[in-house]
């Protein structure tokens, strides 16, 4: 029997933004089209990371977001505005921002898989490109080009430019060298900060090699350039290898006395391999594994020293979607873990909990009020795991608690655990699953 506890008497500070993700919502452009707007302004999203939309049609496709489309023609003058097309990107941020959720803007190109490469080869000119990105942010943030004052926080320069080695012949994010990228970072970082104090500019967004993403914040460090968040990807189906990287790259970003900068995870999913079980990755991340693998990634990264948390991907044709079906638009089983969580955010105080199986993770949040929420989720990556009797000790006796669950059998409905004279809930929970409880004062 596995023993859950909450402490009421004493807080563990904010609930951090673990919700976020890549990507936003869709508007249906005509009765024949679809859209999942209103669902995904339910989630209470607070920030999407706009990585790979250049590869979603319904988002404006090759002509958004990416600096080659918003600025087509390199040998155009920088300074021009009749040199850049924002009109797609505006539209597809416009609608990201009136769902509540606040852009985390990546500069650069999106992965190319192709055998011709377009967006990924480096700049002709760095500090020209480093001028174009400027111009960027000034028309989404200084009115720019009939452009906007949104504030926008998170500058990312590129995407994973560690995922092939110099001398892979079809490379997929950057064409160049290791050490162009640092020159290219080091000119265009150095550019923007100065230009622009008050933003966040960082990256690049590794995908996952520690000797190069600890050679990269070694030399930033070295040669002062600025890096205001360090952004890291894992997949994985292990989620003590994904706090243990929370642990080694916050480590790393200290030893090097950057203990200011962020640490932000901005792509994750459940991914066993991507080779032999890719399929079975897919089949199952997009399911209620997948649900309850996100709801406990979320509970676990609450707890270890990261300060962003970004599902890849909410993208709408994206086959690593657990909370849109890409067919239908409509709510598959993870969107309740992301709604239980935004639930927990919106009370915004974190209250410490305890678990004694491994397997058993859970978050709970108060308010100033005394109202008080909580998660408890099953997880494991043995298909074969038996369910378990779950003891939930709240110590709070009489109090009118609501529980919603989350299986194969139930989506976010209600139930009804059995609850002795000292508040404690017991119930037998399924593997991969999630159980919500929410109390008012």
């Amino acid at each position: 029997m596995a023993k859950i506890t909450i402490d009421f008497s004493t807080t563990s500070g904010r609930i951090k933004p673990m919700n976020a993700v890549n990507n936003g919502p869709i508007k249906p452009r005509n009765d024949q089209s679809r859209g999942n707007f209103k669902d995904y302004q339910a989630l209470r999203i607070p920030f999407a990371r706009i990585h790979d939309a250049n590869l979603c049609y319904s988002y404006g496709g090759p002509h958004c977001t990416d600096i080659h489309a918003v600025f087509p023609d390199f040998a155009a003058d920088e300074n021009d505005p009749a040199s850049y097309d924002f009109h797609l990107t505006d539209e597809y941020l416009s609608n990201m921002r009136s769902a509540g959720t606040q852009v985390y803007y990546r500069l650069g190109a999106s992965i190319e898989h192709w055998s011709k490469k377009y967006a990924i080869l480096p700049p002709a000119d760095f500090a020209k490109w480093a001028r174009i990105c400027e111009h960027v942010i000034m028309h989404y943030n200084e009115g720019w080009a009939d452009g906007f004052h949104w504030n926008i926080e998170y500058w990312e320069i590129w995407n994973e430019p560690d995922l092939d080695p110099d001398d892979a012949p079809n490379k997929r994010c950057w064409g160049g060298t290791k050490a162009q990228f640092f020159e290219l970072y080091s000119v265009t970082a150095s550019y923007l900060k100065a230009r622009f104090p008050a933003l966040k500019i960082g990256g690049p967004a590794i995908a996952g090699k520690k000797e190069w993403g600890a050679e990269f914040i070694k030399y930033m460090a070295e040669k002062n350039v600025p890096l205001d968040f360090f952004s890291w990807h894992r997949y994985t189906a292990n989620i003590g290898l994904i706090t243990e990287l929370c642990r080694f790259w916050r480590k790393t970003l200290d030893d090097c006395k950057l203990t200011k900068t962020e640490s932000i995870l901005n792509e994750w999913n459940y991914v066993r391999n991507w080779n032999t079980e890719w399929l079975y990755s897919i089949e199952k991340m997009i399911g209620m594994k997948g649900a309850a693998f996100s709801a406990a990634v979320m509970c676990a990264c609450q707890n270890a020293p990261l300060d962003m948390l970004m599902y890849y991907d909410a993208r709408v044709n994206c086959n690593m979607n657990c909370l849109f079906s890409t067919i239908t638009l409509k709510r598959l089983k993870g969107f309740y873990s992301y709604y239980a969580f935004a639930e927990l955010a919106s009370l915004g105080t974190q209250l410490p909990t305890s678990s004694d199986d491994a397997d058993i993770y859970a978050l709970a949040a108060t308010d100033a009020e005394g109202n008080w929420g909580m998660m408890v989720v099953y997880y494991t990556d043995d298909d074969n795991a038996v369910s378990k009797e779950i003891n939930i000790e709240t110590g709070k006796p009489g109090c009118r608690m609501e529980c919603r669950l989350l299986d194969e059998d139930y989506t976010f409905e209600p139930v009804w655990p059995d609850c002795d004279e000292n508040g404690t809930l017991s119930l037998r929970m399924q593997r991969h699953s999630m159980l919500f409880i929410t109390a008012k004062s």
